[in-house]
Parts: C-alpha cells; structure tokens; sequence
C-alpha cells in the first residue's frame, strides 16, 4: 500500500510528466534559457525593465505575421513560406497610402497616424486577396509539395517587385530617390505618416519599462478575428479538409476551395502583419526586404508547439514570445558576457534547428 505521501508524489510526477509532455522539451529549454539570460542580465550590465520592454514590443511587432501562418497549416497546406507573397501586398498597399496622401487625390483628407495605418490596410486588402488566389490556385496543382513550392515562389515574388520598385511611377518625396526620378528608396520612413501609432496608444510607462498597449490589443483582436473565423462554416470546413481530406469530401466540403481561401487568409494577415511591423520600426523595406520573411514566423510558431499539421492561437503567442525573448536578450547579455558575436550564432541553430526537426517530423509521418 501507498501511503499519502507516496500518492502525493506521483501525483506530482503525473503532473510534471503531463505538462512536459504538453508543453514539450523545446519549448521548456528555450523558456529555461530566456529565464537564465533574464537573471545574468545585471552582470551584463543589461536593465531588465528596457529589455522586457523591448521583448514586447517585438512581440507586438511580429505576432501578426506569425499568425498569418494558421490558416494554410490548418487547411493541410503546410508552414507558408511564401509569406513574402503577403507581405508585398502590404508593402503595395503601405507605399500606395503613402502616395495618395502626399502628393495624390486624398492630400488633406487623412491626418497621420491612425487614419493613414488604416488606409495603408485597406489599400493592401486586394492585393492580398489576388496574390493570395493565384498563390492558392498554383499550390492546388502541388498538392504535396506545397512548402518547397511556396519557398520557390515567394523569393520569385521578391525578385520580381524588386524589378517593378523601379519601374512604378510613385512621386512622393519621401519615398523616391530625387536624383534618379521616380524608383523608390530602399527604405522609406513612416515617420510623419503612421510611425508608432500603435506602439504609442495608450502606452504604459512605469520607469525604463514601457508596456506597447496599442500593439498588444491589436494583436488580441487580430487572433480574435482569426478565432471567430475558424467557427465559421468556412473556417470549420477549412480545419476539416486539413485534418482528414477524405472525410471532408465525403461531407460535401470543396477541397480546392477551403485550401485557396486559406492561402487568401493568409497573405491578409500577412499584409496586416508587416504594416504592423512598419508603424513600430518606423521604416517600410522594399526590394529584398521580404525575402526571409517567412523563417522566423515559420520558427516561431513552431517553437510555441505547432507542427506542419495543426496549429493554433496559443502556438503562436507562446511561440512569439519565446522566439523573440530569445533573439531579444541573447545578444544583450550573451555578446556583453562573452565580447562575441555567439548569440548570432545561437539564434540561427534555434531558429533553423527547429524548422529541419519539423519538417524531419514530417518525412517520419509521410513514411
């Protein structure tokens, strides 16, 4: 017989061994180590509050863009790493804002700030719906190999624009080059237009440490969105074609059609997402600016507990929060310890490591 104190500590094992089963081992080193990085903070010379200031704030700047990866993992496309596809949308539709408050038909109309962000959204809108539908009509054709695929032409896409910043006849002053007439800058500042209108609402200041409210909630009510769609009958049959393909045939459910609805969902949110993140960096990148954009949210969400095969909200706040606590602190206080450039290096093998052990995951599966 057991007595109390024996069925007490199993049933703290039981408790510890679900939640690492739960949580999982990655996920639990990566926080260990965050956590580790936090408390040799002062011997770095690091000040705690700024830092987690800065984690937020990054966390606000890229959570979008990770979550725009749920919808294409959730149909059964896999981890979209054509987000660059996305991404220019938002660029198309950020600059184009920028263009017709300046010098274009709406000078006056919109002052800066939050008026010209949401124009910037609303212009990047059908961009994103176009690019998203011949995206989503090609990777009907690869069912199978839609991440390699998409990887190909998502840097085809950069390539492109990269070809068509030069060429668009955009006049605005702060976006062009004035010697070279109208090709576009490099980057261009947001400065004056909607720089910080999220990252400044209704923020918190208490010291050295700064709470991004404005971001925070928009976050919230970007997941909200994606929530209440996914208790759709759009978004359930999109879930139902990811989990069991056949089933959802057999229930009447048009495959093709849930999977390019996914691939729009997903550049929307990526257009969003880096227009978030323009308004807290304060610049817009053009040319080859996309063109990884994609591998750190696919880390991200992978390190918050996603696979190629399902993903979720939590997946990516918990995953955001990691990944950017992580490349946040490690080269304030690892390079500071070490005089090295080693938290470069850390960053890339958690980063990288976890995409090839997922995909590794997905090989064994198909298997």
């Amino acid at each position: 017989m057991r007595n109390g104190n024996g069925k007490d500590k199993d049933g703290f094992k039981g408790a510890v061994r679900s939640f690492v089963a739960s949580f999982g081992w990655p996920r639990i080193i990566i926080a260990l180590f965050i956590v580790a990085l936090f408390f040799l903070a002062p011997a770095a010379k690091v000040e705690i509050p700024s830092a987690l200031s800065d984690v937020l704030n990054r966390f606000g700047m890229n959570a979008v863009l990770v979550l725009a990866m749920v919808p294409m993992v959730q149909s059964g496309c896999g981890l979209n790493f054509g987000l660059p596809i996305g991404v220019i949308a938002g660029l198309l539709g950020s600059t184009l804002a920028i263009q017709v408050v300046s010098v274009g038909p709406l000078v006056g109309i919109f002052k800066p700030g939050l008026p010209v962000f949401i124009l910037a959204i609303i212009l990047a809108m059908p961009f994103a719906a176009l690019f998203g539908w011949a995206y989503g009509k090609l990777l009907n054709r690869v069912k199978g190999d839609e991440m390699i695929i998409a990887t190909y032409v998502g840097w085809a896409a950069v390539s492109f624009m990269s070809i068509m910043w030069l060429i668009l006849p955009y006049s605005a002053p702060t976006m062009i080059w004035a010697y070279k007439g109208y090709q576009l800058r490099s980057t261009i500042a947001v400065a004056g237009f909607y720089d910080k209108v999220l990252s400044s609402f209704l923020a918190i200041r208490i010291g050295d440490f700064v709470f991004p409210t404005g971001m925070i909630l928009f976050v919230a009510l970007m997941c909200l969105v994606v929530w209440l769609f996914f208790r759709t009958k759009a978004g359930t049959a999109m879930t139902a074609v990811g989990s069991n393909p056949d089933y959802a045939r057999a229930s009447g459910v048009d495959a093709s059609r849930a999977r390019i609805l996914s691939v729009v969902a997903s550049c929307m949110l990526g257009a969003v997402g880096i227009i978030v993140y323009q308004q807290s960096y304060g610049f817009i990148q053009v040319y080859n600016g996309p063109l990884m954009a994609a591998f750190p949210a696919v880390a991200a969400l992978l390190i918050g507990g996603a696979s190629v095969n399902k993903a979720s909200i939590v997946n990516v706040v918990v995953g955001t929060l990691l990944y950017q606590g992580m490349i946040t602190m490690t080269p304030k206080v690892i390079n500071s310890l070490l005089q090295s450039d080693m938290a470069e290096v850390l960053r890339i093998i958690i980063a990288n490591g976890m995409i090839l052990y997922a995909l590794t995951r997905k090989s064994k599966v198909a298997r």
